[in-house]
């Protein structure tokens, strides 16, 4: 997980709840679309490590 993905989320969920308490939908939406997007990043993130430790691998086993 990283510090990107994670201060997108915060920044997400705080912008939710400040568009719902003054009920701006816009600024609702925008902390809706920002949570997302950090929780995007935290799959990518786990893709490329699990690819990374595939290849790695391989390429262990491929010189003994």
């Amino acid at each position: 997980m990283s510090v990107d993905s994670k201060k997108d989320q915060i920044k997400g969920k705080t912008n939710q709840a400040v568009g719902k308490a003054s009920g701006d939908d816009t600024k609702e939406l925008k902390g809706k679309v920002q949570d997302s997007l950090g929780k995007a990043k935290d799959k990518v993130d786990e893709t490329v490590e699990k690819a990374s430790k595939k290849i790695n691998d391989k390429l262990d086993s491929d010189k003994e």
